[in-house]
C-alpha cells in the first residue's frame, strides 16, 4: 500500500499545482497552492483505489482525487479561522489567516471549492453522464446535508449546555469528517455506474475510526509530529470520543470499526488488499 500511496501523493500534488498554476498569479493564488501543501492524501487515495476496483483507468480518476483534495484543504483553511476552530498550525505551518489574513483565507477557501468543482467537470473523468453523478453526489457530501452541517454542529455544540452524547458526535462527525471520506470511496463506482453499497459501508467504518485517532492523537499526540495543535478539545471541555469512552475504550472501538470496513470489502477479494491496508494505517498512525 504504500508504494500506491507515495504515487498518488506525488500525482495529485502534481495535479493541484497544475491546476492552481493556471489561475492569475497573486496572493490568492499563493494561499491556494500553500493550502494544498502536503497532507496524508487519504482521500485522493481512496478515489484511486475505488477507481481501479471499478476498471477505471487512473488518468480518469485523477482529477477527481485532486478534486477530492482541494475540497478537503479549503474545508481545513475555513476550519483554521477565528470564527471557527482557531487554529495557528497546520500541517506542522502557521494557517493561511495567520500566513496572510482572515480575508485572504476566506478567498482561497472560496477558490479552492469552486475549483474542486471544475477538476470533476474534466473530460478526462468520464462521460457527461458520469461527471453529472459526481458533481451530484459531491454537491451532496460538502454541503449543508455533509461536511459544512458536521461543521455547523460541532459549531453549535461548543456552547451547548450539556456535552454531547456518543450517538450524537457520532452524527456529527458523519458529516464533517465521514461524508467526504464516504464521497472518495463510492468515486469509482460513481464513475463506473455501478453498487456503491459496498464501498460506502466500508467508508463509513473508516470514517469514524479516522475521526476517534484524531481524538486520541489530541490526548496522546505530540505537535512536533502531529503538525497541529494537540490537546485543544480536552482543553474546550469537549465532548469526544476519547472522553465518553476512555483512551482503550476509544481504540478498542477503532478497531471494531476497521473490522467491519474489512468485513463490507469481502466482495473485492483480494483486489481490496490496499483499501484494508488503508484502514489499519488510519488507526495506527501519528500524524
Amino acid at each position: 500500500m504504500q508504494a500506491r500511496l507515495t504515487a498518488v501523493r506525488a500525482q495529485v500534488q502534481a495535479a493541484l499545482d497544475r491546476a492552481i498554476g493556471d489561475l492569475p498569479p497573486g496572493e490568492l493564488r499563493d494561499a491556494m497552492g500553500y493550502a494544498c501543501n502536503g497532507g496524508k492524501r487519504i482521500r485522493a487515495f481512496l478515489v484511486m483505489e475505488s477507481a481501479r476496483l471499478h476498471g477505471v483507468a487512473d488518468d480518469a480518476a485523477l482529477p477527481v482525487a485532486a478534486a477530492v483534495e482541494a475540497l478537503h484543504a479549503y474545508s481545513l483553511v475555513h476550519d483554521d479561522l477565528p470564527a471557527m476552530d482557531d487554529d495557528d498550525l497546520r500541517r506542522g505551518q502557521p494557517t493561511v489567516h495567520v500566513k496572510w489574513s482572515e480575508a485572504t483565507a476566506i478567498l482561497a477557501g472560496d477558490a479552492l471549492q469552486s475549483l474542486a468543482f471544475g477538476l470533476l467537470a474534466d473530460p478526462a473523468v468520464g462521460d457527461p453522464a458520469a461527471r453529472v453523478r459526481l458533481v451530484a453526489g459531491f454537491a451532496q457530501a460538502v454541503g449543508g446535508a455533509g461536511m459544512v452541517w458536521g461543521q455547523a454542529l460541532d459549531i453549535k455544540a461548543e456552547t451547548a449546555a450539556t456535552p454531547l452524547m456518543l450517538d450524537q458526535i457520532t452524527q456529527l462527525q458523519g458529516g464533517k469528517t465521514g461524508a467526504l471520506i464516504r464521497f472518495a470511496a463510492i468515486a469509482g463506482p460513481l464513475m463506473a455506474d455501478a453498487d456503491p453499497a459496498p464501498l460506502a459501508a466500508y467508508a463509513e467504518a473508516l470514517g469514524l475510526a479516522f475521526q476517534i485517532a484524531d481524538d486520541i492523537l489530541d490526548v496522546t499526540g505530540n505537535e512536533d509530529v502531529t503538525g497541529k495543535r494537540v490537546g485543544k478539545d480536552m482543553a474546550a471541555g469537549k465532548a469526544t470520543f476519547v472522553s465518553l469512552l476512555g483512551l482503550d475504550g476509544a481504540r478498542a472501538e477503532a478497531a471494531r470499526l476497521v473490522a467491519s470496513g474489512d468485513a463490507a470489502l469481502a466482495p473485492y477479494g483480494e483486489a481490496a488488499a490496499n483499501l484494508r491496508q488503508l484502514a489499519r494505517f488510519v488507526i495506527e498512525r501519528d500524524t
